[in-house]
């Protein structure tokens, strides 16, 4: 069971273990609609938008075998639920580093240099003429890049920045090897960075790590970026840090309440918005498909699944 379409030639392993539904709608599907649709299945291609949590897992059945989730974050997944009933989950890992990597320093510069401000400002037809202060952003060269979350994604930032001139620093559970930057307490990393960055996952612990006390630490001017969870930050205490003016911008890929975007983010001008694009490129998208499929596939006919959850029980 599929639950929301994938590229075709992604899907066509699947059609030699069995009978495979995909869901005919372009759109998450309900709560209701996942219960009906994953009753007796063997397999779940699930996407970020699926809740699968306990009760979807009761109405699949016992014979569910695995829930594999086409994406690399899983906060989506209770872990826990599926550990319980020895069914295997799996994402799909290291295939978008490079795209969400892209897309953070895109933004990056996007909402330092009022690249979308300005195509907003005529597209809009108002009168405007260059003039020594027009417009004007912040350069990167010698600023300080501040990366919450050191994994894969984060360290191949701290790359793209560094090739920008900037220094880095970031906050993390542990020490990472090789040479990437400083690593700091978070108060230090937000009260000192020209640019926060985040790439931590969503928990429990992460969950509004960017409150009001975060934000009020950040350095007057300083811009955050967001290409993680949406929920990692407070959008109340977030518009009203830009309001205020305690932060000189903001660019988010991602939302507390996705696809809902908070009003008074989409009222101001210091931010910059896209709709989760982080993995949007025809080559990632496509290999996260075949990645969940293949896992699919390896747990179907009785081998161990390519990236399984840690924490998940691999059942065969």
């Amino acid at each position: 069971m599929v639950t929301r379409a994938l590229p075709e030639a992604s899907l066509a392993p699947l059609s030699h273990l069995g009978e495979v539904w995909v869901s005919p709608h372009d759109r998450a599907l309900t709560a209701d609609e996942l219960h009906a649709a994953v009753r007796g299945a063997d397999a779940v291609v699930s996407m970020l938008t699926d809740r699968v949590d306990a009760a979807v897992l009761d109405a699949a059945g016992t014979q569910l075998r695995i829930v594999a989730n086409t994406a690399v974050g899983y906060d989506n997944l209770d872990v826990a639920a599926l550990t319980e009933r020895g069914c295997v989950a799996t994402n799909t890992p290291g295939v978008l580093v490079d795209a969400t990597a892209d897309l953070t320093m895109a933004l990056l510069l996007d909402v330092t240099r009022r690249v979308s401000e300005g195509d907003r400002l005529i597209r809009s037809g108002a009168s405007w003429s260059w003039d020594i202060g027009f417009m004007l952003g912040a350069g990167l060269q010698g600023k300080q890049l501040g990366i919450v979350g050191m994994g894969h994604i984060g360290t191949a930032v701290a790359a793209r920045a560094a090739a920008f001139g900037m220094s880095i620093v970031y906050h993390a559970r542990r020490n990472h090897t090789g040479d990437v930057g400083r690593r700091v307490c978070l108060d230090e990393l937000l009260g000192t960075s020209d640019v926060v960055s985040l790439h931590c996952p969503l928990t429990s612990d992460t969950r509004h790590l960017i409150d009001a006390k975060a934000l009020q630490t950040m350095r007057a001017g300083s811009y955050l970026i967001n290409t993680a969870r949406g929920p990692i930050v407070d959008e109340d205490a977030l518009v009203q840090a830009l309001d205020d003016g305690t932060l000189a911008g903001a660019a988010l890929d991602v939302y507390e309440h996705e696809p809902v975007v908070h009003p008074g983010l989409l009222r101001s001008e210091k931010v910059v918005l896209a709709p989760h694009l982080g993995s949007a490129t025809v080559e990632t998208r496509t290999r996260m498909a075949e990645l969940a499929v293949e896992n699919v596939v390896q747990v179907l006919q009785g081998k161990p699944p390519t990236t399984p959850i840690a924490g998940t029980v691999t059942r065969t």
